[in-house]
């Protein structure tokens, strides 16, 4: 063993030539594989959508015996040797950790719906629904009155149409008041985003790529830098002590810190400090506010949109609640399109027949409803007040649930990107010995 005392550095003729080869390549090699660490681990936190993999007979039980954190592998728990994105793969706890973390601090339900200018889309509504009404009205009737309806004169069903018509802006607008008014009981954001979200697991990994772009790249490129710097004391060693063992060894120790080190520069400190006279932020920090215009363009736009809204209202765990709700809410406003008439109207169609009228008439203007909200030019200017909402309350979140809204993605897993570092800087320390033998002089 070579000790530092007796180390000659002068190198002379080839193998002169070869040790200050080897010495110079060991931070080149640390630094490619830094950068590759972090690469790779970006394409492991994104991809693939879905699961890739094969099905290992047997693995599934075995896997349930394994270490909590062994479990967290993608596909492990259901019997699988493969890889699935790390973020797509928690894509429901994603969903729940983004409303814990951002959006129910971002606002309640009511603000969420109020946001969405109740009175216009009451306005759209109508506009959408009453081109329809007198083709509606009359099927309606000849499916429940035909003889009634064929008998009355033409003005008479006109009469019918225009008063029902006449109707039309307070149906709407009762149907609207009433969804604002029990909005915390029929919506819930929370479960929303998570179905969103496990139904489209890229869709995560979309917003954390745009909302993180700068810093992800930044991440990659500090690979190299950290790398390459931790690389020098590396050679060092390598060369003092000219062990084989030496550098797959502290590829583990280099692999393992350049991927904390990344971490810690986007993420860290939360608060600005000075250190040095310098001002020190984590990068991600930085730039909340143009962070938090690209996360509520990605909110608003995808997740809490009024077609989703109105999707979760009428055909979401409470839609059979909100239906029974409204055609309840209907009944006296279509009791007024009767106006005097309505004993006459009563007795000469049967209490019975008149309540299915009523009620047809009050699930079709639900209905159309439904379908009003799906309009996507409508939802397009209603997302732009989302939008506004989204970013101002995101801007003003406190540093840490800021972060939170990346970094809860993979902060239990975190260890996998870690342990992946490592296994990449041993790689990369036995490649050097392949190539360029045991150090030392």
């Amino acid at each position: 063993m070579v000790t530092a005392l007796e180390v000659d550095w002068s190198f002379t003729d080839v193998d002169g030539v070869r040790g200050w080869l080897h010495v110079l390549t060991i931070p080149v090699f640390t630094g490619v594989v830094g950068w590759l660490i972090n690469w790779s681990g970006l394409w492991m936190l994104f991809s693939p959508e879905r699961f890739h993999g094969v099905h290992v007979p047997g693995l599934k039980p075995l896997a349930r015996a394994l270490p909590r954190k062994a479990q967290e592998v993608p596909g492990l728990l259901q019997g699988g040797l493969g890889w699935q994105g790390i973020v797509p793969a928690r894509a429901a706890k994603m969903g729940s950790i983004a409303v814990d973390k951002v959006i129910a601090k971002v606002g309640t339900p009511r603000d969420f719906y109020e946001q969405l200018e109740p009175e216009r889309i009451a306005a759209h509504v109508v506009d959408v629904f009453e081109p329809d009404l007198p083709a509606l009205i009359d099927e309606i009737m000849r499916r429940e009155q035909p003889r009634l309806w064929r008998d009355l004169p033409p003005w008479g069903r006109r009469a019918v149409v225009r008063r029902v018509q006449d109707q039309l802006p307070t149906v709407v607008q009762r149907i609207t008041d009433e969804i604002g008014e029990h909005i915390d009981q029929l919506l819930d954001p929370k479960l929303m985003v998570i179905e969103h979200f496990r139904a489209h697991p890229g869709l995560v990994a979309a917003i954390f790529r745009e909302v993180g772009a700068r810093e992800l790249r930044l991440m990659v490129t500090f690979g190299f830098v950290f790398g390459f710097l931790l690389g020098v004391p590396v050679a060092v060693v390598d060369h003092w002590f000219s062990a084989w063992w030496l550098l797959p060894l502290l590829g583990v120790v280099v692999g393992w810190v350049t991927n904390k080190l990344g971490m810690w520069l986007i993420f860290e400190p939360l608060e600005p400090r000075r250190v040095l006279g310098v001002r020190v932020q984590g990068l991600f920090l930085r730039r909340q506010d143009e962070a938090a215009e690209v996360y509520a363009r990605n909110i608003a736009d995808d997740v809490i949109t009024l077609e989703r809204i109105g999707d979760f209202l009428l055909n979401g765990p409470r839609g059979d609640l909100t239906q029974a709700m409204l055609t309840r809410a209907l009944r006296p406003a279509i009791d007024d399109a009767a106006g005097p008439l309505l004993p006459v109207v009563r007795v000469a169609v049967g209490a019975g027949r008149f309540e299915r009228i009523r009620d047809d008439i009050a699930v079709e203007a639900v209905g159309r409803t439904e379908l009003a909200l799906r309009d996507p030019a409508f939802g397009r200017e209603q997302s732009l007040r989302m939008r506004e909402l989204v970013a101002r309350r995101t801007q003003e979140l406190p540093p840490a649930d800021f972060v939170e809204m990346m970094r809860s993605a993979f902060r239990e897993d975190e260890w996998m990107l870690y342990a992946h570092g490592a296994v990449m800087g041993f790689a990369g320390g036995v490649l050097h010995l392949l190539v360029f033998g045991v150090g030392g002089a």
